[in-house]
């Protein structure tokens, strides 16, 4: 079967980045790619300030906030994942331009709406905001080192958004409202129009496949994604828990909060150090430490720590938050060479950060909130099982090869 390639660069000195293919793409170009799937998940650190601002403002009922929350999640989780296995990667540049146009004007939309007409926007927003993404996450599965490229989207994600959630809360909403929120986002989707000019025109075929298009993920690519979406799920659900697990143990407010930011400055940290270490660890070793200390996390957090072994938990939390992320990838693309898979694996993470909280209400109580622990635990252990199995698998399969 003969292999199209899309018009790309020839290689140079400057390169900083080569496909499986073996095409190569100026530092430019990756920049640019990157920072696209940046700007379209910065939406995805500031739902919780934004939305409850707009229950405050009486735009939107307290029920509301976490339906609206999900929808968004879940939108922009199936475009991606649809996306990935239906479009071909081509004439990337015109394609991100008009999505970006579209998120620009429906994040202007949501100024002028308010009620359940909330729901329906913001769900609306998921499908530009998934077809940006399918573009950078379409780049980093493509790359020979794509848990590095993961790592920087993680945390470039996390830089971005802490910097932006800090200017929401001390300057734009308590002068301009969610309104001025809302302004904001659309500016930062304006931002994204000149990146357009520089992203690859198109991307080469994954191996394998001679249509552009992905397609759908083999079986055991399947139960790779399963395996994301047990881990990803629960690092979710818990962290919306945070403030009220701090209550539980009897400290304070402020020290969940301090346990929050915290955590998501670890979280950054995290992603830079899964950067440092792309193709030199296996992902195994990384998940086998994420796990332990991910299970130590929140078997303190069922104890009544005290608020420094709390918040240094939490740090952990997020460090292993950042680190783990990245190298969900390199997993996927072990059991599916062929890197259909890895190109789902964005979109189930988005996906899992919408479970993951729709599974805690399940199981919490309105004063106990352990439930969400142990629900937590049992979904990270069958993850990590999971991976433990499909690794096995996949080197009893590479053994025979190596020794013909």
């Amino acid at each position: 079967m003969s292999v199209s390639t899309p018009a790309v660069p020839a290689p140079s000195s400057d390169v900083v980045v080569q496909e499986v293919a073996g095409v190569a793409y100026t530092p430019l170009e990756t920049g640019s790619t990157v920072l696209l799937g940046v700007l379209a998940l910065l939406i995805s650190g500031l739902l919780g300030l934004l939305l409850s601002t707009l229950a405050d403002e009486h735009r939107l009922a307290a029920s509301g906030i976490g339906l609206a929350a999900m929808l968004e999640a879940l939108s922009t989780g199936l475009v991606t994942g649809l996306a990935g296995a239906v479009l071909k990667p081509k004439r990337l540049r015109v394609v991100a331009a008009l999505a970006a146009v579209a998120l620009v004007a429906i994040n202007l939309a949501t100024v002028r709406t308010s009620g359940e007409g909330i729901l329906g926007i913001r769900a609306l927003a998921g499908l530009p905001e998934g077809v940006l993404l399918w573009i950078a996450i379409g780049f980093i599965a493509r790359t020979q080192t794509p848990e590095r490229w993961a790592a920087v989207l993680f945390t470039g994600m996390g830089i971005t958004q802490l910097g932006a959630a800090t200017l929401l809360t001390v300057y734009i909403l308590p002068r301009f409202g969610a309104n001025g929120g809302y302004v904001m986002l659309a500016v930062a989707a304006a931002l994204c129009l000149p990146l357009t000019a520089f992203i690859p025109r198109a991307l080469h075929d994954l191996p394998g496949t001679g249509s552009g298009a992905s397609g759908a993920p083999p079986p055991k690519g399947w139960i790779a994604l399963f395996a994301t979406l047990c881990y990803t799920a629960p690092i979710a659900a818990v962290a919306v828990y945070i403030v009220p697990l701090a209550h539980q143990a009897g400290l304070s407010t402020g020290a969940g909060r301090t346990a929050i930011s915290v955590g998501l400055a670890c979280q950054i940290a995290g992603g830079a150090l899964a950067t440092g270490l792309a193709g030199r660890v296996r992902y195994i070793t990384v998940f086998g430490f994420c796990g332990a200390a991910l299970l130590t996390t929140w078997a303190t957090y069922a104890g009544s720590a005290p608020a420094t072994l709390f918040i240094a938990m939490s740090g952990l939390a997020g460090l292993c938050g950042g680190l783990g992320g990245p190298f969900l990838v390199p997993m996927t693309i072990e059991i599916d060479p062929t890197r259909r898979t890895a190109m789902q694996s964005g979109a189930v993470q988005l996906l899992a950060g919408a479970f993951g909280p729709l599974l805690a209400a399940l199981v919490v109580g309105e004063r106990q909130d352990h439930g969400v622990l142990f629900l937590a635990g049992a979904l990270l252990i069958v993850s990590l099982a999971v991976m433990v199995a499909l690794h096995r698998a996949s080197r009893a399969r590479r053994t025979p090869a190596a020794a013909a």
